[in-house]
């Protein structure tokens, strides 16, 4: 393994797994790699302030009436919603300013509740359970995701479902130029690999019924 700078990484923030080595650096801003669950990160140091990170969050174009930002979060909702028990109960986990697919899953029956540390930070809903939980356009922004994988797997209910969007990483070559990477309020990449690796540690079931969509199970009985 290659010897560490200081400040590099010690362990990969998804896994903790500590087979990770040095990707890419680009933009003056280093990427690492994990060789167990398949992850590129950034290294921490890079991280913006959560100050400047809101400041991105706020450019953000995201109509919750915008038919397009709706057939866009339908990659999710409509796997996820032919998988549900009617009227299930659901937390839309980083909802960002405008909740639209809080509003169609709740057009749909379901009650869901909403928490974005930034735009609606009551911990309340973080103090229930839930038969769904959904992240879309959150992972990649998680600065602890291992962390926070934790605090969503203890929220679910048994036979619950995690239903997260992110746009996977899948061409090393083409990192550099990816539109993804240059958001820069997003620090963790995720491959299809990522996900089934995680549901493996956790005893789930992991399914990816369209690109940039898993969804994983909590057993029964776990």
């Amino acid at each position: 393994m290659t010897a560490r700078a200081t400040g590099d990484p010690s362990h990969c923030p998804v896994c903790t797994g500590a087979e990770i080595a040095p990707f890419l650096t680009v933009d003056a801003r280093a990427y690492w790699r994990c060789a167990t669950c398949e992850a590129r990160f950034l290294a921490p140091r890079h991280y913006l302030s959560r100050t400047d990170e809101l400041a991105q969050y706020m450019l953000h174009e995201n109509d919750a009436h915008d038919p397009r930002y709706r057939r866009f979060l339908a990659k999710l909702a409509d796997p996820l919603l032919a998988r549900l028990p009617p009227g299930a109960k659901g937390l839309d986990y980083g909802c960002g300013p405008g909740p639209a697919l809080a509003e169609m899953l709740r057009a749909a029956g379901h009650k869901v509740a909403v928490y974005d540390p930034f735009f609606a930070p009551d911990p309340a809903p973080l103090s229930a359970t839930y038969d769904f939980i959904t992240c879309t356009e959150t992972v990649e922004h998680f600065h602890t995701p291992h962390a926070e994988f934790a605090r969503l797997r203890a929220l679910l209910q048994p036979g619950g479902w995690l239903a997260v969007m992110t746009c996977f990483q899948t061409d090393d070559a083409r990192f550099a130029d990816w539109h993804y990477r240059k958001d820069l309020t997003h620090v963790v990449f995720y491959r299809a690999a990522t996900f089934h690796y995680l549901a493996r540690v956790w005893g789930w079931d992991c399914e990816v019924p369209v690109k940039d969509v898993a969804l994983m199970q909590r057993p029964l009985s776990g």
